[in-house]
């Protein structure tokens, strides 16, 4: 279950929002020509990976603990089968940066986990080092470093949570949350605070003609849902959840199949992908250009992106960014079918997102606010 304390890819997302001001001009856009597959100069591979991982004998990780996405029984495996030791300090994707960047002299961690919008960030403090693992080739471009320095793992997609007791008919897109039916119906999180909430805006833009660099259509459609008096903010999408007092819920998909297995009644609940258009979004892995124990990380990073890897992610409801893996039919069950995915967009112009996201709050005040 994704229930880490205080790293969750919403609170992510509001450190990207918060970093970005400080770092204007460090978010790049991915490259769009094909990735070049040449490893960085001098890394082991294979065998000699591993045996340099097993003399180490040590790995620290910053943001990566037991409780988020299975990352327990992941580490124990890989632990475990590399003959090493393992610790983590929690933390958000902008400490983790912070952390390797001050610590260089000395450094403590070896490997990090942080949302995408944060890789170019490492990559401009210069704090991170290539690799490229076995499968770095299946991984889609526009999910990692052209030069390897940040890697996709897996990936969120904006969905609706919806409670099928409390609705006569299970909503599909954007479009069917406007209808009257659903007066009243619809919570999203404090758009002011909650980067969760503000990537439903541009899942809603994709959906209605916009992009990164064009996000009022998104606005647009949240000023009509909430003059239609279907939408309904709120700091605790679960605890209302919980309390049946809503049916629809907007959120990352791996945060409303986590709630869903928390809740009493689970199966009366469904996860659903917006037919008519959302945004999907990555969390990278990030190995610390000053690692202490850099072959353990490399060899942890190449086991998180194997085919066993990919499957423990799945079995925490992270959708592999692999998409070629085979999740087991017992783990599949669990998630939302691949095929909904059809309408999923990834953010391309991290630049352009990083900037407008910005202005997000002004207008949610200007055009959502005064519509309730």
């Amino acid at each position: 279950m994704l229930n880490r304390t205080r790293k969750s890819l919403t609170c992510v997302m509001i450190g990207a929002f918060l970093m970005s001001s400080l770092l204007t001009g460090c978010g790049t856009k991915p490259a769009a020509d094909p990735v070049k597959e040449a490893k960085p100069a001098g890394e082991l591979t294979g065998q000699a990976l591993k045996d340099a991982a097993k003399k180490e004998g040590k790995v620290v990780s910053y943001g990566m603990p037991d409780a988020w996405a299975n990352l327990g029984e992941i580490w124990g495996n890989f632990t475990k089968s590399n003959e090493v030791t393992h610790s983590d300090t929690d933390m958000t994707s902008a400490e983790e940066i912070a952390k390797f960047d001050a610590e260089k002299g000395s450094p403590v961690a070896d490997i990090g986990d942080v949302g995408i919008t944060f890789g170019n960030v490492a990559v401009a403090r210069d704090v991170v080092q290539a690799h490229k693992g076995p499968t770095w080739s299946e991984i889609p471009d526009w999910a990692k470093n052209k030069d390897g320095l940040w890697t996709g793992e897996y990936v969120g997609t904006i969905a609706f949570l919806v409670n099928t007791k409390l609705v006569k008919e299970v909503p599909k897109s954007w479009a069917d949350l406007l209808k009257p039916e659903y007066k009243g119906a619809v919570v999203t999180g404090d758009v002011l605070k909650a980067a969760q909430s503000q990537a439903a805006i541009l899942a809603a833009a994709f959906a209605n003609g916009g992009d990164e660099n064009n996000l009022k259509p998104g606005i647009d459609y949240f000023a009509k849902l909430a003059k239609a008096g279907n939408l309904k903010p709120s700091d605790n999408i679960f605890s209302i959840f919980q309390k049946g007092e809503v049916p629809v819920g907007i959120l990352w998909d791996f945060n409303a199949l986590g709630y869903r297995s928390r809740l009493a009644d689970k199966e009366n609940y469904q996860v659903v992908i917006p037919a008519d258009g959302t945004v999907a979004s990555a969390y990278v892995s990030i190995i610390n250009k000053y690692a202490p124990h850099p072959n353990a990380a490399k060899a942890f990073q190449d086991y998180l992106l194997s085919d066993e890897g990919q499957v423990l992610l799945a079995k925490g409801f992270a959708r592999p960014i692999r998409d070629k893996v085979q999740i087991p039919a017992d783990i599949a069950k669990t998630m939302v079918p691949k095929e909904q995915y059809v309408s999923a967009k990834p953010i391309k112009d991290f630049a352009a997102w990083e900037k407008n996201m910005k202005t997000i709050p002004d207008l949610w005040r200007n055009n959502v606010i005064v519509s309730q």
